[in-house]
Parts: C-alpha cells; sequence; structure tokens
C-alpha cells in the first residue's frame, strides 16, 4: 500500500519493500519479543518514571486508561494500570496479553483513526513500531484527539525491525535520524508539546560507551 506522503518528506519515504496487505504479513501467531531483555526492562523503567503503569495512583482518583498501539502478547508495563487497551493485527497475540481489559484489532496502515472516544484515554503507547507506520503523522494527529489534556504519548523504538515492512524514510538514516523523525511526525500531527528524545539504555560503542545491547530510544510528548 502507497500512500501519498505529506511535505517534507518525499514521495517515495513511506513505501516498503513488501506492500502487500500487513494482515497477511501479521497473520501469523508470534509470541516472541523484539528487542532484548535489557531494553524491555529500560521501556518499563520509563513508563513507571513517567507514570503511565499501575505503579502509581493517578492523580486525580479516575481509574487510568491507557493504549498501547501496535500491541501484541507482552505490553513492557511493570505493572498494569486500571484499565489497558491493546490494539494490534493479531487477535491471537492480543488475547494473551496478560494486562489487557480491551482487545482491539485494527491496521492502522489501512485506516490511522482510532476506535476511540475524544480524551477517553491517559496515555498512548508504542513500542519497536512506529517504524512500519505509513500515515504516522495521521495516526499521531489522531492520538492527540483521544488522549485527555496532559496525556502522555510515549514512543519507544529500537535498531531492530523487520526491513521489509519498515517504510524506506525509516530506514534510510541511522539512530540519531530516526529520533528526529519520529519528534517531526509528532509535531506535525498537532497538539502536542515540543517533543523530548532521549537514549534509554547506556551509549554504545558508537556514542563513545561499552554497552553491546539493543539501544532504546524515546520520545515523549505531552497533550496541549
Amino acid at each position: 500500500m502507497t500512500t501519498p506522503a505529506p511535505e517534507p518528506f518525499p514521495a517515495w519515504f513511506f513505501e516498503r519493500d513488501d506492500p502487500s496487505p500487513d494482515s497477511r504479513f501479521y497473520g501469523p501467531q508470534r509470541l516472541v519479543t523484539h528487542i532484548d531483555d535489557a531494553a524491555i526492562a529500560a521501556v518499563g523503567d520509563l513508563y513507571a518514571e513517567l507514570g503511565v503503569d499501575g505503579s502509581s495512583p493517578s492523580p486525580d482518583g479516575r481509574p487510568r486508561v491507557v493504549l498501547d498501539l501496535m500491541s501484541s502478547w507482552v505490553s513492557h508495563l511493570r505493572r498494569a494500570p486500571e484499565e489497558l487497551v491493546v490494539l494490534g493485527m493479531n487477535a491471537a497475540e492480543l488475547d494473551a496479553n496478560p494486562m489487557a481489559t480491551r482487545r482491539v484489532v485494527h491496521d492502522l496502515n489501512m485506516d490511522p483513526r482510532l476506535p476511540l472516544d475524544d480524551a477517553s484515554v491517559d496515555a498512548v503507547l508504542c513500542c519497536v513500531s512506529v517504524d512500519y507506520l505509513v500515515r504516522p503523522v495521521e495516526v499521531l494527529a489522531d492520538a492527540a484527539r483521544a488522549l485527555r489534556a496532559g496525556g502522555l504519548v510515549v514512543l519507544t523504538f529500537s535498531n531492530r525491525c523487520f526491513p521489509t515492512k519498515a517504510v524506506h524514510g525509516w530506514l534510510a538514516t541511522d539512530d540519531d535520524g530516526r529520533c528526529a523523525l519520529v519528534a517531526e511526525y509528532l509535531r506535525r500531527a498537532g497538539g502536542f508539546s515540543e517533543p523530548e528524545v532521549s537514549l534509554r539504555t547506556p551509549p554504545g560503542p558508537e556514542r563513545g560507551g561499552t554497552y553491546r545491547g539493543d539501544p532504546l530510544y524515546a520520545v515523549v510528548a505531552r497533550r496541549v
């Protein structure tokens, strides 16, 4: 599926080596993780630090509602929030997610609108999947619609992916470029504070460090 790319992205940016329907690619059940244990721990640490999991009380006493986009059988939260909506492509994987309170099978590359009410969630998470979105700005714009004022969007990613399904623009740049790209998606979506970019794992050799595991980057913004 090829979608016209908004400026400043060139026409090829959101094309993929495998343009076949995602429902075919994600049809087989994969109960695996796509980053190593240290990177998974970094995701959980970030969610706890931001207060989007169940490890801290909701500031207004309401049940906290979290949406996990492009989800699977694990959401990498230390503790489940009161309500966790998991949205993904494979029903069996979503059914296997023990923290989920609601499961939604939905292809965001076919329809970027989230099947959720306006201002109905407190946080939107997307772990190691933003690289597969062919309409990321539209998806994030709709995430802003679904978020309550002050709610967080938390996008985490590494340098691993299914290369045939990642968009060409993602594959064409390096880790720093991908961080800048995800921040730009959020700016263009509108409705968010200036994105904050961080490396959540120790620096590797390319940054003068000794860490050899999967890097974990985060881009976080707040609904304004």
